[in-house]
């Protein structure tokens, strides 16, 4: 309808220059009554109309091409809204702050694996596993699997922390939990990585909890899946402290984790999504 208003004023104006031009023309005539003498005004304004004209064209067709234009930017918004509602969706899904796991993990990996130029050097004080007086035979790591999957990343949505009662929510925010599922993670892989390492890797104080947690995950209740210990919980994010336990309470009732007790140990299972 817009564009149909502006096209009548423009066709309004070109005839408006017209009528004018007719005027001029008779205006011309009639001041020079020789025509051997209006041929050079008549001249000179006919070329100043068809410029006037070919000026007010320049700008009908301006004017049709940005009409033209109008609903292919009007589709171009329409699908720029809706891409930002998909953003906005999926960013309540993410934390507002996700720690690189392979930097936590490298921190924890580091205090429990030698490095391999130090393995040479064994006459510093250094204590060499290899000379222990003959214990017992270790068992072996579970075989990494081919393909094997990653811990599980099963962020909660704002929906599930409101469905919570407002005395098991507590204070928890949804950045917050999301970054304790982040840290649990870490943890899983972490012992993984401990349990896959060989012997000569690990560090003498490290030894026997690797043992402890090779024994856990040949429990049956615990065999395939991603876990890790209630004393591994040292942050950033979840911590062995009133915070995290209501965490676990909260992430135990969503269904992200299972819990059992192995030995002296509370064990956090990781659990999928359905």
């Amino acid at each position: 309808m817009e564009a149909e208003k502006a096209g009548a004023s423009l066709d309004s104006l070109i005839a408006g220059f017209n009528s004018r031009i007719s005027e001029l023309k008779e205006l011309v005539i009639a001041r020079n009554m020789y025509p051997a003498s209006s041929v050079t005004d008549l001249s000179a304004v006919d070329a100043a109309v068809k410029a006037m004209e070919l000026q007010v064209q320049a700008i009908k067709d301006r004017v049709g091409d940005e009409t033209l234009a109008i609903p292919k930017a009007k589709k171009l918004i329409d699908a720029s809204l809706k891409q930002q509602r998909k953003l906005k969706d999926m960013s309540v899904y993410a934390p507002t702050h996700v720690p690189e796991r392979m930097s936590m993990l490298n921190l924890d990996t580091n205090r429990c694996l030698f490095p391999e130029s130090s393995q040479q050097n064994t006459g510093s004080g250094t204590f060499n596993l290899d000379e222990d007086p003959a214990p017992p035979p270790p068992p072996p790591p579970p075989k990494e699997k081919k393909g094997r999957s990653t811990p599980p990343l099963w962020f909660i949505s704002t929906e599930e922390l409101d469905s919570l009662s407002s005395y098991m929510r507590g204070r928890l925010t949804l950045e917050k939990v999301n970054a304790a599922i982040n840290d649990m993670a870490t943890y899983a892989e972490a012992n993984y990585q401990l349990i896959a390492a060989p012997k000569k890797n690990v560090a003498g104080d490290r030894w026997e909890k690797a043992l402890e947690i090779r024994d856990i995950a040949m429990h049956e209740a615990v065999k395939g899946k991603h876990f890790f210990l209630e004393t591994d919980m040292k942050g950033p994010s979840l911590k062995l402290d009133n915070t995290g336990k209501a965490i676990l309470t909260v992430l135990r009732h969503l269904g992200r984790v299972n819990e059992t007790r192995i030995g002296h140990h509370r064990v956090i299972i990781l659990l999928k999504p359905h």
